[in-house]
């Protein structure tokens, strides 16, 4: 279907728009004016009056997970609970309508102990108990590195007073000595463990359920992370699939945990290394892991927390682990994404990757996911090295209220610093790293642009100077991104001979407050020249 979009304004770069667009082919073919292409619109284009209304490239999440964001989508609901006597009930009901059978394993994710008005501290056992003592449930916190069980999960694990701490990661135990329910890290496996087997097909409809709530928000590029070493064989079927059937409602780039020796190899000899697939579906980068998450205090840092001086954190990965898996995956010519949010952290991924790039020349575009807590001199080794930042503005709605008290004001006012790094030419791309965050492409524009949380506090911004403008917000959620898959020369602009990938808004989000931007509502998604939702 050949789309004539006029009486729009279309951004086509900074300060510069169009009124008029046509598409032929799946591609941008044309780009100006109505006057000037009038006669250049076939006859038989389906013709689209935008009146008035802002037309920009489709967005594109850097790093989320679409299997877990269909996944959360069947569980127990947690999000947003504002007490642990909420989410007790939110259980219970999900039971009542559900009917599971006992023994069944149920599952949440996305609380947060911050947000509780009741006693602000994680989940135990005790709590959950009171759930369902006739089922096993399992409950993820928002960052998804931390758990917390009730007693039938902890005994069908077997895990008891004697169960040893593993290495990277922490069991819970309580004054007794007994388990309380709580796993941080790499212990999250040993309780995670009894979760049974998913099918192919629950695969398959948790990827397409997110799929379809993605275009509602105008994402039409997603570079997701599904793929892990533990179902890279099924996972890589349930895409292909999809691609071969024709139901991949968005382009996918496919960031993989695939570390462990066996699944990178089997992968390797398959033909899966970074690149290789189509403008719908490609392989992307090898995605591993150097520490936690702020908000359990599991990211790894180089001092001791300021609210918790008994704890740096956790160091996921050795240093010398990490090297050698960066150097084998750059030996297969396999682009490598860390995620690292503490201060030490970063610069363990950063000594990784130095030991690989020379003279800053970094052609497969190693990155770091998160990179949240830093110092000029990191963003400088960011600058230097050529290395890729993978950011979520959406963080600071929740993190700018704990990072000072996690930290301190010194180095919080470094971190998250997004106009720093794009003042300093660090490549940096915007994500969501939903489902931690919703997929919502306008709150994590609000954050960038604004630096508030979603109520629109602080007045100011927090550490206003690292605000970007909304140019520049854009970009790093198009064509920034798609930089980041070694697509920026296919899509993320609006102009010939990219793919029409575009997205028509209810607001003009260049010109209304910033407070405005994150109520802004899709009216039309548009992926490869088909119109895929209409509101």
């Amino acid at each position: 279907m050949n789309i004539a979009i006029y009486n729009a304004r279309i951004y086509v770069d900074r300060g510069v728009f169009a009124d008029t667009l046509l598409i032929e082919d799946g591609k941008i073919s044309l780009v100006g004016s109505l006057e000037d292409l009038r006669d250049a619109i076939p006859s038989d284009a389906k013709k689209i009056d935008a009146q008035g209304n802002t037309v920009i490239p489709g967005f594109n999440d850097s790093h989320m997970h679409l299997y877990d964001l269909g996944s959360k989508m069947k569980m127990i609901k947690v999000s947003g609970a504002t007490s642990i006597d909420e989410i007790i009930a939110r259980g219970q009901e999900f039971i009542e309508k559900n009917r599971p059978a006992p023994g069944t394993v149920l599952r949440g994710v996305g609380w947060n102990q911050d947000y509780f008005t009741d006693k602000k501290r994680v989940l135990t056992k005790f709590d959950i108990d009171k759930i369902s003592k006739k089922h096993a449930i399992i409950l993820d916190r928002v960052c998804g590195h931390l758990v917390s069980c009730n007693s039938l999960a902890l005994k069908m694990a077997g895990i008891n007073r004697n169960t040893h701490q593993p290495e990277g990661g922490s069991i819970g135990f309580d004054h007794d000595g007994e388990p309380n329910g709580v796993f941080g890290e790499n212990a999250i496996q040993c309780i995670k463990k009894i979760i049974p087997h998913v099918s192919y097909a629950d695969m398959r409809e948790s990827v397409k359920m997110a799929m379809d709530y993605a275009r509602t928000k105008g994402v039409t590029s997603i570079q997701s992370r599904d793929v892990l070493n533990d179902n890279y064989q099924l996972m890589l079927k349930v895409f292909n699939d999809l691609y071969t059937s024709g139901e991949l409602s968005t382009r996918v780039c496919m960031q993989c945990s695939i570390d462990h020796e066996g699944p990178f190899k089997d992968c390797i000899q398959q033909g899966y290394v970074t690149n290789y697939g189509n403008s719908y579906l490609k392989f992307g980068p090898m995605k591993i892991f150097a520490d936690g998450s702020l908000g359990s205090r599991t990211a790894f840092m180089r001092s001791p927390y300021f609210d918790d001086p008994q704890t740096k954190g956790l160091q996921v990965m050795p240093q010398e682990e990490m090297d050698a898996i960066v150097a084998k995956a750059s030996k297969h010519k396999m682009q490598v994404i860390t995620h690292a949010i503490g201060d030490a952290a970063i610069e363990e991924v950063l000594n990784s990757y130095e030991k690989v790039i020379k003279n800053g020349n970094n052609p497969l575009r190693h990155g770091v996911v998160h990179c949240q807590i830093t110092d000029i001199g990191l963003l400088k080794r960011f600058r230097d090295l050529n290395v890729l930042a993978f950011v979520q503005p959406i963080f600071l709605h929740y993190d700018m209220h704990i990072v000072e008290n996690r930290v301190g004001k010194k180095l919080a006012s470094t971190s998250y610093a997004f106009n720093t790094m794009d003042r300093l030419g660090v490549h940096v791309s915007y994500g969501t790293d939903c489902p931690v965050e919703d997929l919502d492409p306008f709150a994590n524009l609000h954050c960038a642009v604004s630096r508030q949380d979603l109520s629109n506090y602080p007045d100011n911004g927090f550490y206003s100077d690292e605000k970007v403008d909304i140019y520049r917000a854009v970009d790093n959620y198009t064509v920034a991104s798609a930089y980041a898959s070694f697509e920026e020369n296919e899509k993320g602009r609006i102009k010939p001979g990219e793919y029409a990938d575009i997205v028509m808004l209810d607001k003009n989000i260049f010109s209304v407050p910033s407070n405005e931007i994150k109520t802004t509502q899709v009216l039309m998604t548009i992926l490869g020249g088909n119109i895929v939702y209409e509101r």
